[in-house]
């Protein structure tokens, strides 16, 4: 009797787990924070989380190629400019959290100005990694501006990811714009392609190969350093005294999504203190969008960065993108370094 007991509660507790039903997720930020919210979320709800891990970039490209039959509920991170496009091209859902209010006012107007089609949960500055151990090696000084990138002394220790794939690297594109004017910032991103060793698929990939001292400098989101540095590397980050941009890293219900009401269940929980705190818990740096959530020593200080004044909104738009990016090919990738 004890044994058929025992059995039958195994059978309901995993009939209560399955009628939780299941979430697809394509998740944007780093694969151990992916992990760590999947599996968190999966044992305090019951409910099976599926996670694909793509970069902002592939992310977009995939919830257009299926536009017609949706395969993804959630699109958790990445910068907040493709979540705006797949806004804009109707790929995702409308949706006014009850958890607004409690969000920083960048995050509310990232909802506002995609008319509710996605939300901020983070934001992160944009500067660059270096590897000083490297860097006192070759007799590099740490640089401190955009123009110190252009130096001469430079050539092929530059990595940056590669615009087309990476929302990092189209946020220092649509940064620079900003920054210097549209011609003068490709005047400068012709200069910088000559000190460039690559451009990864990846936004986290320069730093972590600066971490590894595969390359001395990349460009990357300062908030990506703290977490190699935990792991033992030789990195440190700076952001530019002439200016900056930061991303506003986003969340997004997929238009026609399968498990909807799962859906909006995962993303509420992702909106709470509780959820955001992850971030930190699993080496990833970012502040948090909910002002309750405690924000780590590690975060970047954003009251001591010059920022420049981002329009998330023009540089968010499909067209913007697409004419920025072709031209970055057509001008700065097409020739030899």
């Amino acid at each position: 009797m004890r044994k058929w007991c025992f059995g039958l509660g195994l059978a309901v507790s995993a009939a209560a787990a399955a009628a939780q039903g299941q979430v697809n997720v394509i998740c944007s930020v780093q694969a151990e924070w992916c992990n760590m919210i999947s599996t968190v979320y999966a044992r305090t709800t019951g409910t099976r989380v599926n996670v694909t891990m793509k970069g902002s970039g592939e992310a977009l490209a995939q919830l257009i190629a299926e536009k017609e039959n949706p395969k993804t509920d959630v699109w958790f991170g990445g910068t907040g400019d493709p979540h705006l496009q797949a806004a804009e091209q109707g790929l995702t859902l409308e949706y006014r959290s009850p958890t607004l209010p409690q969000l920083h006012a960048w995050a509310q107007q990232q909802a506002k100005q995609s008319n509710w089609r996605t939300v901020g949960i983070y934001s992160g500055p944009l500067g660059f990694g270096y590897n000083p151990e490297l860097l006192a090696k070759k007799k590099l000084p740490v640089p401190r501006t955009w123009a110190d990138l252009l130096k001469p002394e430079y050539k092929g220790e530059v990595q940056v990811a590669n615009p087309a794939s990476s929302g990092t690297a189209y946020t220092m594109i649509a940064t620079l714009v900003q920054l210097m004017g549209e011609e003068k910032a490709f005047d400068y991103l012709k200069g910088l392609h000559r000190n460039v060793g690559s451009y990864p698929r990846s936004g986290t990939a320069p730093i972590k190969a600066v971490a590894r001292g595969e390359t001395a400098l990349s460009i990357s989101f300062v908030h990506d350093g703290p977490g190699e540095k935990m792991q033992g590397f030789p990195v440190e980050t700076v952001t530019p005294a002439d200016g900056t941009g930061a991303e506003i890293g986003s969340m997004s219900l997929v238009k026609g999504a399968r498990n909807l009401e799962a859906a909006k269940k995962f993303y509420e929980w992702a909106l709470s203190p509780a959820a955001q705190e992850m971030a930190a818990a699993a080496k990833s740096f970012q502040l948090p969008s909910n002002k309750s959530a405690k924000v780590d020593e590690r975060v970047p200080d954003f009251r001591k960065i010059r920022f420049v004044d981002y329009d998330y909104a023009k540089y968010g738009a499909s067209a913007e993108r697409r004419r920025l990016i072709a031209r970055w090919e057509k001008e700065v990738n097409s020739q030899p370094r």
